[in-house]
């Protein structure tokens, strides 16, 4: 295995944890954002607040998410295999 090949499947891995990440990051953004707006404009300032939303919502993400998640991982591995097994 060469240095490139190296370098190859460390930016796609990257790719693939940006990729199934996202999701989940821009949910967890989405509700953040709208409860500190809420905050903001009733000036109701509970720190805890902000937590339970957001875990509870970040869950119903990974449910929805997670065939997605496990197709971009069997792809990924897939690819890996077939550059295993080609010599």
């Amino acid at each position: 295995m060469t240095g490139a090949e190296v370098l190859d499947f460390a930016r796609e891995a990257i790719w693939l944890m940006l990729a199934m990440s996202a999701p989940i990051m821009l949910v967890g953004l989405a509700v953040g954002v709208t409860i500190a707006l809420f905050q903001a404009l009733t000036q109701v300032q509970e720190m805890t607040l902000v937590f339970v939303p957001k875990i509870i919502a970040i869950f119903i993400a990974l449910l929805i998410f997670l065939p997605l998640m496990g197709a971009l991982m069997s792809g990924f591995m897939t690819i890996i295999f077939d550059r295993i097994s080609t010599p």
